[in-house]
């Protein structure tokens, strides 16, 4: 039997406070020792972040696979986040404000939410606040909306940008009490509208960074209840699979090109590789109430329940390390010639196996989304 997923002690890195302290770690993990030596105990948000390439450097040359690395890059995140906040509750408190006046749980959303993030992401976050009585309305949403426009600044200031879309605490849309966010997956959820389908859909991969994190449970006990009734909600996500296409042509080939490609043989793999497998895997995984976040356990979680073939999750699971593989050595490369980290990876970099790997794990994709819309 194979085994679809595996805890890891290597997730506990950056699980605390404070950094690592690389004299007490083993000497088998010389070069991440290294790279934590060069970074110091007390770096400045913008100089962690800066930093995060040094780090995939070090994990890469311990031979973690991309799966893994994605997980510690996520993770770190995380630690930048948590930072955040906790500067700008410092800086609050120092100003006035008092602590926060009720229970309260920063969510990061997506691929940061699913612990499956490469180089250059934006913020996209969110904000579940405890209820209080409308009558304090003004006071409590005001002080949750100063902490979100803090910590989301300082975040764009360190360079992990600002959400183009407005996806962050910052925002009353994405700032609510935890019954307003149940009422609102309600509104989503109850009628088949593209609009709320899409608006959905960065909500439900979210992960609790700071906070009370039984409020992030409550909203995910709204998750479970109400998303497998609603059928015609899941109807419309499965509809917009297709608006996400695998990149292959009409004769099976892998397609490059496109809008926006820096030239013909380039493949963004993100855009029509990664997110039409997370998003097929998510929508099997609402419709059978399955509660993690990550694609990795998702599929395990769907082979437990019977909704799908271990060796199909396993296939998946394959496929998607694999791609964040090439995804991360084409944003390295770019990096390291001075451009930026995207979806982009260039078939002319690909070796002839990987190129027939590649086109093996996309024929794998597409026919899983075909068949999840099917169902």
């Amino acid at each position: 039997m194979r085994l679809l997923h595996r805890a890891s002690p290597w997730r506990d890195l950056f699980a605390a406070d404070t950094l690592p302290d690389p004299r007490r770690l083993p000497d088998l993990l010389a070069p991440l020792s290294s790279a934590l030596a060069e970074l110091g105990p007390t770096p400045s948000l913008a100089a962690a972040h800066a930093w995060q390439g040094r780090l995939v450097e070090a994990l890469g040359r311990l031979d973690l696979p991309a799966g893994r690395i994605s997980q510690l890059i996520s993770d770190h995140n995380d630690w930048l986040y948590r930072r955040a906040i906790e500067l700008s509750l410092d800086e609050m408190a120092g100003q006035g404000w008092g602590a926060p006046p009720v229970a309260y749980c920063v969510l990061t959303l997506g691929s940061g939410a699913r612990h499956e993030s490469l180089l250059g992401p934006d913020q996209d976050n969110a904000m579940i606040v405890d209820d209080y009585p409308d009558a304090q309305h003004t006071a409590i949403d005001g002080y949750f909306q100063n902490l979100g426009e803090r910590f989301t600044a300082r975040l764009d200031e360190a360079g992990i940008p600002l959400c183009n879309g407005h996806v962050m605490a910052r925002w009353p849309m994405w700032r609510k009490r935890l019954s307003e966010w149940c009422e609102q997956l309600s509104i989503w959820t109850a009628e088949r509208r593209v609009k709320r389908v899409q608006q959905a859909n960065i909500l439900l991969d979210f992960h609790p960074v700071h906070g009370d994190v039984s409020l992030a449970e409550s909203l995910r006990d709204c998750v479970a209840e109400r998303l497998p009734k609603a059928g015609l909600f899941l109807d419309e996500m499965a509809a917009l699979l297709d608006e996400s296409p695998v990149a292959l042509d009409r004769f099976g080939r892998v397609a490059g090109g496109g809008d926006g490609a820096p030239h013909d043989r380039a493949v963004n793999l993100k855009h029509q590789g990664v997110l039409p497998l997370v998003g097929g895997v998510r929508l099997l995984a609402l419709r059978h109430g399955v509660r993690p976040p990550d694609t990795r356990r998702r599929l395990a979680s769907l082979v437990a329940k019977g909704a799908l073939d271990s060796r199909e999750a396993y296939g998946l699971g394959a496929a998607l390390e694999r791609l964040q593989a090439r995804l991360l050595a084409a944003q390295r490369r770019s990096l390291a010639a001075g451009g930026g980290a995207d979806g982009w990876v260039d078939q002319a970099q690909l070796e002839a196996d990987e190129r027939l790997l590649l086109r093996h794990d996309l024929h794998t994709i597409r026919r899983f989304v075909r068949q999840v819309g099917r169902r």
